[in-house]
């Protein structure tokens, strides 16, 4: 199944996990960004939650990673509790909270990370009310990619 072809589902659970993919690469790139940040030191402390979830959004989003890197068992109990519709909405929602909150210390580049964020919390909790199940994408390492590898 090409990109397409998973776009043309309409399921909005693969919308959210490309838009995860999208809040990924913003997290990473912002906090690094922010961290360098000489001006506001507590705006560095949400640079570095922000990067941090992007380490989590990378294990989240790409299944395949639990299995190739190595974690420990804790950590992959921990991601694999985020596995419904709802609780992926409640994870990005709660990420996108904490860098909105970084408003509050000055207005900064971290807005666009919390912006898309909300988006893919959008997504997903209009997968989980329209009744969608998750369905992971086969591009990002979904169901048929980690059964080849093993």
């Amino acid at each position: 199944m090409s990109i397409k072809d998973e776009f043309a589902t309409r399921n909005f659970s693969i919308y959210g996990q490309w838009l995860g993919i999208l809040s990924l690469i913003l997290c990473f790139a912002l906090g690094i960004a922010n961290f360098f940040n000489l001006g506001h030191f507590l705006l560095i402390i949400f640079a570095i939650i922000c990067l941090v979830s992007s380490f989590v959004i990378l294990f989240l989003e790409v299944p395949l990673l639990l299995r190739i890197c190595p974690t420990s068992s804790t950590f992959d109990a921990a991601i694999r509790k985020v596995s419904t519709n709802y609780a992926r909405a409640g994870a990005y929602g709660v990420m996108s909270l904490v860098q909105f909150l970084s408003i509050i210390i000055t207005p900064s580049s971290l807005v666009a990370a919390a912006v898309v964020l909300l988006l893919t919390a959008i997504c997903y909790a209009l997968a989980g009310l329209k009744g969608q199940a998750f369905v992971g994408s086969k591009t990002l390492g979904g169901q048929g990619v980690a059964q080849m590898i093993i």
